[in-house]
């Protein structure tokens, strides 16, 4: 990390240890390197942020290639290279075009989209653009997806912000290779 070392067990109070213990415990790499390596300086926030995480890997009936595309789409919006070094080649796995990968990470017209996808992308960019959605763009996500579903896809956008801010603000580095960095 650029802007502060990573926390060690020491330097936690007393009080958030176990907590430290247990989130170490569950993922020692995390704890080095991304978003984890910010979120551990308050174990115990990232001991609850990782539940709403672990519920989209999970249990989240939104599909993977949905959540890939949630991803990026926050990645791109909050310029964080880290979320899109983590996720847009996994985007690519999971089925989104090239084309749309590499449009979005050079801040290119974005082609369209299968229409699952497409009112997945224009929810989150009118959303993210306006902090508001129009109600032709509500009424396309939610005669799609539900209440339930949309609700989880909202939250996502929220929390892959999160990281995106923390990992932003604290200046973590990217690992070397992996997909071109996206243009800022």
């Amino acid at each position: 990390m650029a802007r502060i070392p990573t926390v060690t067990r020491d330097q936690v109070p007393e009080k958030y240890r176990e907590a430290f213990d247990h989130e170490i415990a569950i993922s020692r790499n995390a704890a080095e390197n991304g978003p984890g390596s910010v979120m551990i300086n308050s174990p115990e926030m990232r001991k609850r942020a990782n539940h709403l995480v672990f519920y989209f890997r999970e249990e989240s009936e939104l599909p993977q290639k949905i959540q890939e595309l949630i991803m990026i789409l926050t990645a791109r919006a909050t310029d964080c290279q880290y979320i899109w070094f983590a996720h847009s080649a996994r985007a690519r796995q999971q089925g989104i075009s090239d084309a749309f990968v590499d449009a979005l990470r050079d801040k290119k017209p974005l082609p369209k989209l299968p229409a699952d996808e497409q009112i997945v992308v224009d929810y989150a960019t009118e959303l993210f653009a306006t902090n508001r959605v129009s109600d032709a763009t509500f009424k396309a996500v939610i005669d799609h997806f539900g209440a339930l579903l949309l609700t989880e896809l909202t939250t996502m956008m929220g929390y892959y912000s999160m990281l995106a801010l923390n990992v932003n603000a604290f200046e973590v580095n990217v690992p070397e290779g992996g997909e071109a960095p996206l243009v800022v």
